[in-house]
Order: structure tokens, then C-alpha cells, then sequence
């Protein structure tokens, strides 16, 4: 492809970008396609082309069928999980990155891209209040964010050299967590070779947070019964309710008791540049290291996360090595001595470029817009007599749908079980019906619809659409499968 067919190919794909990124509220959240019909809309049974095909066709055929076939988490009304809209800025700093094509291993390979991460660590540090003068990486999303803190907090704490005489070299390690916390905890206990029994789930107090005083007890036991605890992680923003821990008192256990106190702050930590945040994501500050999601609440295009760990060399001492064959320089920053990857994308460049486009103040205002949006849809669903508020915490929203004629008998297991079974179809029906998007979660015990508002396109009247929807497909669902035991009471 020459410079010129580069240019008219470049020019379309942008033309139809920007077409969509115009109509993606008048589409549908998602066409809920099968497997068998994507596959056979874009040919994926074909076998192998033995001869290329012009470069502008293509492009114009495949962004085509993909926003024919693929779910919008740009919608304003995408409220499944914790992946926001992605800034437009970052979808062209992606494009620029792409081009430059930067191995952001070591700094001789990339200067330009070395400095630009630097800088975009410091950055997002000072926005959650954290140490400027801190490591960090940018990784593939908060899964590996957390697992460098994870494997820095292993080799910081071990009181052997764990990196070479490997994890049965001494006592066993112990991790703890609160209950609610996401399943990367699992992986990383895994592939550290540490098992996932080396982890103690910490119960949650009736409001979902870590019951410290449980956490202390356990810490005590391990030790007398000869294990070594070396971490405890604290959540900041639980995936199913947006639950803070209570990292201050979290904090102060592991100062007194020598462990490494990491935040899983995925989805909430950048809710710490919020003025409405909950105090206790000011203990982020206090950490030895701390996972976000750029790719969260930044609005970054996939894939973005960041590990941010106080002390540098923590980062070195976990990941280091420096075989004959590298000639990286000793006095300029190498990413590949400060995480697990060698070959490095330029993830920073669209994390930077939003920085500097929407300001310090511009990603606080739309975080709080958030955060507002699911407090608004909170009250809409007190209010409303089919629907029945879980939680609120952060910008998610947990409730369910309830009959009017059922709300007195909440606690009987047959309407219980009832219920569950109702809002799980009501959340499948909402899902394929592109209307909306919303998950779930189990809260007590109760299958919960949730919806999670970490999008920059989201408005008020999304929330309410919301809320009718959400009443509207239980009506539907409850005539459909209401037994004939539960019925008498209508």
C-alpha cells in the first residue's frame, strides 16, 4: 500500500467512524447475533486466501459488518460491567500509536514512547493522590495491573529469595482479601505458584465492605499456625456493588503488622479525584501499590490498565533480569526490568493524549456525572412500585424487578426462588432485546439486575428509559412464568 492509497483508505474508515460515533444512540446496544451468524456474515469457515484483496474494500466491508454485528459499549445506554465509551481521541491515538509502532521495552528502542508512559504514570498518579515519585507500568487492563502488585508484594515480603528458590523454599505464604473481591486474586495465587488456598477471603460486614477486625483475627491464626502473611488487598470498588473496603483501618493493620497493603482500585480508584468519593479512597495514598483502570474511567479505547507501586525498585526486584544479549543502558528507564513483558505496545499515548485533551477538571466532572446518573437511577427505582433497590455505591445501581402483588412475601421460598428465576430472564431478555444493557449480580443471597454507568454519552433520560424498561420486560416476563402456586394472591 503506497502513501496515496493509505490516504483515501485512511479517509473513508475515519468518514464511517465518525458516521457511527454520530448515530450510535439510534442503534441498538447490541443485534444479539449468534455465533453461526457472525461466522457467516464475515466468511470466518473460508479457508486461508491464497491472493490479497485491494486494502479500501476491505476496510470499507469490515468496519461495515462490524458495526452491523458487534455490541456498542459506547451506547448511552450499555450499563454491563465496568468498560466504558471510548474517547475519540483515544481511537486516533491508537491509530498514531499503531503507526510509530514503538517497542516500549527499553528506552533505546522507544524514547519517545519511554518518556510519554513516564509521564502518564506520574499523571494518573497525582489524579488518584497518589506518590508522583512513584513505578509504574501500563499493562493490558486491571487483571494484570493487580498482578504486578501481586508478584512486587511476593518478592518485597518473602523472607527468602522466592524469585530463585521458588515458592516452597519457605513458609507458606498468605494473601487476604476481602469476599467480594474480583477473581483476579485467583489467577495471580495460581500462577505465582502460591495455590489459590494461600488466599483467606476475609467476610464482608452488611455493607459489603471488609470486616477488619476478622481480617485481624485471621492474621494472628496464620501465624501461629506457621504461615507467613505477606499481603492484603483492599478493594476499592467491588465489580458487583462499587463497595469500598475500609482502606484506612486496612492500611494501618499492615503498617503495624509488616504486610504489603495493595488496592484493587480497577474500576473506583480514580473516583479518589472526585470531591463526592467516598474518604475512604483517600487511603489509596497510603499504599504500596495500587491497580486503575485507564480503560475504566478514563474512557481509553481497550486495553489500558496501570500498577502504580511506590518504590521503584520493588518493581525491580520482582521482575528484573539482564541477560548478555541486552544493551539497554543502565542509567534510562527500561520498562521491561518493571513488569513481565518484553515486546510493549504504546498503550500510554492515547492514556496521555486524553489527559491533555479533557484536563485534570474534565475527567472529575465526568466522573462525578456518573456517579450522579446512578444515584439518579437509584431514586427512580425507590420510587418505582414493581422495582426494588439493592445498593448504590459509586455509579453502580443494583435492584430487581418485584410484583407489586409478591412484595409482602419476600422471604418465603417459593417467591424467592421465584424471583431469582424472574430477573434472571428479565436480564437475558434485556440483553438481546438492544434497548438497554445491564448485568447482574448475587447480593445475599438475591439475584440482582445491575447497571454500572461509567460512560461519558449516558444522560438522565437514559437512566429513566431504564427504569421502564427494566419494569416493562418483568410484566412481560412474570405472565410468562409465574406458577399457578404463586398466582392466587394477584
Amino acid at each position: 500500500m503506497d502513501a496515496a492509497e493509505f490516504r483515501a483508505a485512511g479517509h473513508a474508515l475515519v468518514d464511517q467512524l465518525a458516521g457511527v460515533l454520530e448515530s450510535i444512540a439510534s442503534r441498538p446496544v447490541t443485534p444479539a447475533r449468534t455465533p453461526a451468524e457472525v461466522r457467516a456474515a464475515f466468511r470466518l469457515d473460508a479457508p486461508l486466501p491464497e491472493h490479497g484483496a485491494a486494502a479500501g474494500p476491505l476496510l470499507e466491508e469490515t468496519a461495515r459488518l462490524l458495526f452491523e454485528h458487534s455490541l456498542f459499549n459506547a451506547h448511552p445506554r450499555f450499563f454491563d460491567y465496568i468498560t466504558s465509551s471510548p474517547a475519540p481521541i483515544g481511537v486516533l491515538a491508537d491509530l498514531l500509536a499503531a503507526a510509530v509502532n514503538s517497542n516500549v521495552g527499553s528506552f533505546v528502542l522507544s524514547p519517545t514512547a519511554t518518556e510519554i508512559e513516564a509521564q502518564t504514570v506520574r499523571w494518573v498518579a497525582e489524579l488518584i493522590g497518589y506518590p508522583t515519585d512513584c513505578g509504574g507500568v501500563l499493562v493490558s487492563g486491571g487483571n494484570m495491573a493487580n498482578m504486578i502488585g501481586f508478584w512486587a508484594a511476593r518478592a518485597s515480603k518473602a523472607d527468602w529469595n522466592v524469585r530463585t528458590a521458588g515458592v516452597a523454599a519457605g513458609r507458606s505464604l498468605r494473601t487476604y482479601a476481602s469476599a467480594e473481591t474480583h477473581t483476579w486474586l485467583q489467577k495471580a495465587a495460581d500462577l505465582a505458584g502460591l495455590g489459590t488456598d494461600s488466599v483467606c477471603f476475609i467476610p464482608t460486614r452488611d455493607d459489603l465492605r471488609m470486616d477488619v477486625e476478622r481480617l485481624e483475627r485471621q492474621i494472628v491464626a496464620d501465624r501461629a499456625s506457621g504461615h507467613l502473611p505477606f499481603l492484603v488487598v483492599g478493594t476499592a470498588g467491588s465489580v458487583s456493588t462499587g463497595a469500598v473496603d475500609p482502606l484506612r483501618e486496612i492500611g494501618f493493620v499492615c503498617r503495624r503488622e509488616g504486610l504489603w497493603f495493595h488496592v484493587d482500585g480497577a474500576y473506583g480508584g480514580f473516583a479518589a479525584a472526585v470531591d463526592l468519593a467516598p474518604a475512604d479512597l483517600l487511603a489509596i495514598s497510603g499504599a504500596d501499590s495500587v491497580a486503575v483502570d485507564p480503560h475504566k474511567w478514563l474512557y481509553a479505547p481497550l486495553e489500558a490498565g496501570c500498577a502504580l507501586v511506590r518504590d521503584v525498585d520493588a518493581l525491580r526486584k520482582a521482575f528484573s533480569y539482564r541477560p548478555s544479549y541486552y544493551n539497554f543502558g543502565e542509567n534510562v528507564l527500561n520498562y521491561v526490568d518493571l513488569g513481565p513483558q518484553n515486546s510493549r505496545g504504546f498503550r500510554a499515548l492515547k492514556v496521555w493524549l486524553g489527559l491533555r485533551h479533557a484536563g485534570a477538571s474534565g475527567y472529575r466532572r465526568m466522573i462525578a456525572d456518573d456517579m450522579a446518573l446512578a444515584a439518579a437511577l437509584a431514586e427512580a427505582v425507590k420510587a418505582h412500585p414493581e422495582l426494588e433497590f439493592c445498593t448504590h455505591e459509586l455509579s453502580i445501581t443494583t435492584y430487581r424487578f418485584v410484583p407489586a402483588d409478591l412484595r409482602g412475601r419476600i422471604g418465603e421460598p417459593a417467591v424467592d426462588a421465584y424471583l431469582d428465576a424472574l430477573n434472571r430472564e428479565v436480564l437475558e431478555r434485556v440483553q438481546s432485546g438492544g434497548e438497554a444493557f445491564v448485568s447482574n449480580a448475587v447480593i445475599r443471597g438475591r439475584y440482582m439486575l445491575r447497571a454500572c454507568v461509567v460512560n461519558f454519552n449516558t444522560r438522565t433520560a437514559d437512566m429513566a428509559a431504564l427504569v421502564v424498561l427494566s419494569a416493562r420486560v418483568g410484566r412481560d416476563v412474570d405472565t410468562d412464568l409465574r406458577p399457578s402456586a404463586l398466582t392466587a394472591s394477584r
